[in-house]
């Protein structure tokens, strides 16, 4: 096989960075709103959905989610002054755009400030009429800026932080939330009738279902008491009497919903759609491998490099050059007390393998992994040094500062929340040895 060059490994980077970005760009809330809503007179259209706007007295965004803003940027460049009111609950640092307030919270365990946003927002939903329509941002995110616990918020706390550090997927932990939660699992639905609603999603879990984004608060839960505490069981989860007594005892808004209508906005196969298109404008062919992986972070890193050691060895499933892409909801059993994210355990397990004339990328598409600051990681077959110290740190869950001092840490600067986003470029070595 041939070398693989400082150069080569350089121009691969390049590009796999420009693939990530096409797809957060591709998958940003406000170009989706401007791109799928439109306003004609007073016709309203989302999708297939049409609503005239003259039935009503009163438009008003209400929702959350870390996109939320984003979403409600949207709205505001395509309702304009139609808009009356507003209240979305996120995270970061974006500010109102009126007539909607931004309230902050904080992620991915609630704060009190996430309580006391939230119940600005029942307030506005429970003031709704059968003369409003409620125009509804669902994002990522929303499970926890959206909190209304019916247990005392420093038990859930407690409870969340368990949760995530399980290595329980998203569908788990939601199934608990709910539970615990005066908004989620059809709830805001609840409150917001009769008046009319569309609920617009982007979508950060696996499989788009409306009923898991956010913990779907104006969508029916299908799911009940005993899958909630099999989650606690399953993972060990240390809940306190109190909890369990709430999850048990919870009740299950049975609607009606007929005045909810739902559109999805963005997903995680729009990012990867448009990671796939950049990549194939470079000259490599494009072969997606899932856009709905799950499990551990580790176990999905030698997943990937296998499939790239196969197409160098054999050309199947596809020859190079070719990038592979995925997306979906990574997951980490937190047994260390170190700095990192799912997306960098991925990166720095997938680089203790990886051969030459690869690449690989992974990022979460909000731009920051975990509890970091940072969106992921890119690396290839000259990452690791010092293996025995990459696994140490892989043990200790410590990710961040050895990709930090290898130089392989990314940034993405987004307004979006798709989840996981990862792209493998494979070179054919005689590609290479021709163009040098």
């Amino acid at each position: 096989m041939t070398h693989d060059s400082a150069a080569d490994r350089a121009a691969r980077y390049d590009l796999a960075r420009e693939c990530i970005e096409a797809g957060v760009a591709a998958a940003d809330p406000e170009r989706a709103v401007t791109d799928q809503l439109s306003l004609d007179g007073e016709s309203l259209t989302a999708g297939e959905w049409t609503v005239d706007l003259a039935g009503y007295d009163r438009v008003v965004v209400a929702g959350g989610g870390k996109a939320s803003a984003a979403v409600t940027r949207g709205l505001v460049a395509v309702l304009g002054e139609r808009l009356d009111d507003g209240l979305v609950v996120t995270d970061g640092d974006d500010a109102g755009t009126d007539p909607v307030d931004v309230a902050l919270g904080d992620h991915p365990v609630p704060s009190e400030r996430n309580v006391a946003a939230t119940d600005r927002l029942c307030d506005l939903l429970d003031a709704a009429d059968e003369r409003t329509l409620v125009l509804a941002p669902v994002t990522g995110g929303g499970s926890a800026l959206l909190a209304a616990p019916t247990v005392p918020l420093g038990e859930f706390r407690d409870l969340t932080e368990a949760l995530v550090e399980s290595g329980a997927t998203i569908n788990e932990i939601n199934a608990v939330r709910k539970r615990l939660s005066r908004v989620k699992g059809g709830r805001l639905a609840a409150r917001a009738a009769p008046a009319t609603v569309l609920a617009l999603l982007v979508s950060d879990v696996v499989g788009d279902d409306p009923a898991t984004v956010a913990s779907g608060p104006f969508t029916p839960d299908e799911t009940g008491v005993d899958e909630a505490l099999a989650v606690l069981s399953r993972y060990d989860v240390d809940a306190s009497d109190a909890v369990r007594q709430a999850v048990e005892t919870a009740t299950t808004h049975a609607g009606p919903f007929e005045h909810v209508h739902t559109h999805l906005l963005a997903s995680g196969r729009t990012a990867i759609d448009a990671a796939a298109d950049r990549a194939r404008e470079a000259g490599y062919d494009p072969l997606v491998l899932s856009s709905r992986m799950r499990g551990e972070a580790r176990e999905l890193a030698l997943a990937h490099v296998a499939v790239a050691e196969e197409v160098l060895a054999s050309g199947d499933p596809a020859p190079p050059p070719l990038a592979l892409l995925s997306g979906g909801e990574l997951t980490v059993t937190v047994r260390g007390d170190g700095v990192g994210g799912p997306n960098l355990e991925f990166a720095l397990a997938a680089a203790l393998e990886c051969p030459p004339h690869v690449t690989l990328v992974s990022v979460d598409t909000d731009g920051r992994d975990g509890g970091t600051d940072v969106a992921g990681a890119a690396v290839d077959s000259a990452t690791v040094e010092d293996v025995a110290r990459a696994r140490q740190s892989l043990a200790s869950n410590d990710t961040l500062p050895h990709l930090g001092e290898r130089d392989a840490l990314l940034t993405v600067d987004s307004a979006t929340n798709v989840n996981d986003l990862r792209v493998v470029l494979v070179d054919a070595p005689e590609r290479l040895e021709e163009s040098s």
